[in-house]
Formats: C-alpha cells, structure tokens, sequence
C-alpha cells in the first residue's frame, strides 16, 4: 500500500468514528455527514503537506464540529439553533444511554423497524461502515444500480416520515438486532476478503467488527445471536495471518501454517459458540452454525483430519434455517473433499441466482480443474475475472489458468 493510500485509509477510518460522534452530539444524521465530510476532504488537502497530527481522530472532530457550527448558525430561519450551536460546543465526550459506543449507537439508530432488514443493513454500511456503494451492493449481492436507488429511497423514506435518529431504549435493541447483527457481520467480511483493491485482507474492518460485536455480547450477553456472531468472527479472524504469504497472496485453507494462528481467539470462539448452542438447542442461530463450522476447520489438527461428515451436517443445519445459494456452494466445497470434484459439480451446477457472483465460476473451474477438465476449467476461471475481486484474488485465478495443462 502507498503512502497516500495508507493516509487514505486513516482518514476514511477515523471520518467513520467521527460521523458517528456528530450524530449523536448532534441529533442530524445530514448534517452530520456533511461536516465530517468536510474534514475528511481538509485532510486530505491539508495532511500531506503538513504531516498527520498526532490524534488524527480529534484533529477531524475539531475541524467537522467547527464546520457544523458554521452551518447551524446560518440556517436563522430555524428557531433555536444559535442555542444548539452552543450546545454543541460544549457537547459531553461520554454519551447517554444503554449503548456508550458512538458507531455503535449510529448502527442501532439506522437500523430502525420502518425499513426493511436489508434497507437497514445497507444504510448502515453505507453511512458507518466505511464501504461504498459498490462495497454494500456486493455484500448484499445486488447490482450496484440498485443498491444505489435502496439507499436513496431509505433516506426518502426516512424524511418524509420525519424518523428522528435518536438511539434507541434498552426495550428496543432487540427488534434492531437482526439488522445490527447482519451490518457488523457485512463489515467483517468485506475486511475478510475484501471484494476490491490491492489487499486481500483490511485488518481495520475485521478489527472493528470484531469490536462492535464484543460491545453487544457486552450489551446483550445471553442473546444466542450474539453469541453467535463473535464466536464466528473470532474462530474467522483466528486465521489471519496465515491467510496470506509475505508477498501479499492468498495461502488456502489446507496450504496454512496452523501454528500462526490465533489459539487463544480459537478457544475463546469455541466456548461461545457451545454458550450459543445450549441457548438454542432445537433451532441452532444462523451465526452459531456458521461458527460451528468455522469451529470444525479451526480444531483440526491439520486440513487432512478435518471432519467433513460434520461440516456438512452443519451446512445442512444451516439451510434448515434459511435457503442461501452461497450456503450450497459452500456445501459443495466441503462435499468436494469428501466425495470428490465429479459430485460436487454437479451441486454447484444445480444452484441457480449466482452467475453474477465470481466465486461460484471460480469453484466451478477448481472443480473443473481437479476433474481434470482444463477447457472448461479454464473459460470458468476467466469468467470469474470478468466480474470484479481484489488484485490478489484476480492473481491467484491467474496462476491457476497457467497451472492448466
């Protein structure tokens, strides 16, 4: 990463916190936006000239809070807001509430029951999360075009019902829960194997959700979903620096130094996800049966000894619970090492609603490729390049059509 991407990168992640500072203090989501909008672009301006301060995050809330001041105080036609603006200089540093985290608090606040889930999830990404249109579209799997007009029609939504962004009471976290939920998991994952870019993995973003979903275990301890979601992300983020070689390419699963992996997150992932199980023992969370899984991989003692009879009975516990064609593709990585390419082929070629997804020709062509089908192989793994992954990604499928007969 270049020094300018790396200064990009810190100005986007500390902008993100200072957003959610200002929507609290100030009770204006837009107004909230446009100020730390402002200091993210006098940063840039400024920062490479004259360094990056030492507290980068305060240096940006100064200079946004000075900027929404500004703005209050020309808007005379509203009552009041010469107040506000004292008021807002004078804002507490340690918020109200139930919820004492700033990004936190945004989350649940844009989650709120007049959207629906996905509307939600996406307004929050988009707003807090620190991804882009695209970013979001992919993650919810939906053309950027759309993505595009579902966020809109959420912020129209919200002003013409005039939905102030206040967090919510204690008694109403739980019906928000499934979108904040959802939200944190979309961030870990775009940190996990980012879908663009030079990096195959941004460490800030698997960091931060792994952050957010220690605050809610803290805020909600015995609710199975969250539970769930950190047992996952911790027993995911174990692997982390086995996941990539000193070059910056992607090492596979069954190629990784298991010895660089994080055991104390893999035990600490591991209690959770039992702790999640006991509370849901007849109908197991979707989040719990995806860190079992992740359990399953992390407990091995290597890739040969992994137990795939258990892996795919959790897959299948997952589409129990809801029906996803990447769960199925999934599925059928773990039938493949199991019962071989031939029978996992043909799961992945009776899933439908993925051919805009560049994974699944990418294990239609590994498939292909141990199948030793290399024609075919080959015209899967160029049409997976056709639809956008990160640079690392993009020379891995590379070599693999150079591996091909």
């Amino acid at each position: 990463m270049g020094a300018g991407d790396a200064l990009a990168e810190v100005v986007r992640d500390e902008g993100t916190r200072v957003l959610a500072t200002l929507a609290r203090v100030t009770g204006d989501l837009t107004l909230a936006e446009d100020a730390a909008q402002d200091a993210v672009v006098r940063a840039l301006e400024t920062w490479p000239r004259d360094g990056v301060p030492d507290n980068p995050r305060a240096w940006l809330l100064v200079t946004a809070k000075r900027r929404a001041i500004d703005v209050i105080r020309r808007e005379a036609r509203r009552p009041g807001k010469e107040a506000e603006a004292v008021m807002f200089t004078e804002a507490e540093c340690d918020p109200p509430g139930v919820v004492h985290d700033d990004l936190l608090r945004l989350v649940f606040t844009c989650c709120h029951p007049c959207l629906g889930t996905e509307a939600q999830v996406a307004l929050a990404l988009r707003t807090l999360g620190g991804l882009s249109t695209a970013e979001v579209a992919r993650g919810l799997m939906v053309p950027e075009a759309t993505m595009a007009k579902r966020l809109t029609r959420a912020k129209q939504k919200i002003a013409k019902a005039r939905i102030p962004y206040r967090v919510p009471a204690a008694d109403e976290l739980p019906a928000r829960l499934d979108g904040v939920a959802t939200t944190v998991y979309l961030i870990f994952n775009e940190g996990y194997a980012a879908g663009s870019g030079a990096d195959l993995v941004r460490g800030a973003l698997t960091s931060e959700a792994v952050r957010l979903s220690r605050l809610l275990a803290e805020l909600m301890p015995d609710e199975p979903t969250v539970l769930g979601l950190l047992a996952l992300l911790l027993l995911q983020d174990a692997r982390r620096d086995a996941r990539v070689d000193d070059d910056g390419r992607p090492v596979l699963l069954k190629d990784q130094d298991r010895a660089r992996w994080d055991r104390p997150a893999i035990k600490e992932g591991v209690e959770l996800v039992g702790r999640a199980l006991r509370r849901t023992p007849d109908h197991p969370n979707t989040y719990a049966a995806q860190a079992a899984i992740a359990a399953c991989h992390a407990l091995a003692p290597s890739y040969a000894d992994t137990p795939w009879d258990a892996v795919i009975s959790w897959y299948d516990v997952l589409l129990g619970i809801r029906e996803i064609p990447v769960v199925r593709l999934n599925r059928a990585v773990a039938v493949a090492e199991r019962d071989g390419p031939d029978a996992a082929l043909a799961l992945v070629d009776a899933i439908g609603d993925l051919d805009a997804y560049p994974w699944w020709h990418a294990t239609r062509g590994e498939l292909l490729h141990r199948a030793g089908r290399s024609e075919a192989a080959r015209a899967a793994y160029e049409r997976a390049l056709t639809l956008g992954m990160s640079e690392p990604q993009v020379e891995h499928l590379r070599r693999r059509i150079a591996a091909l007969p």
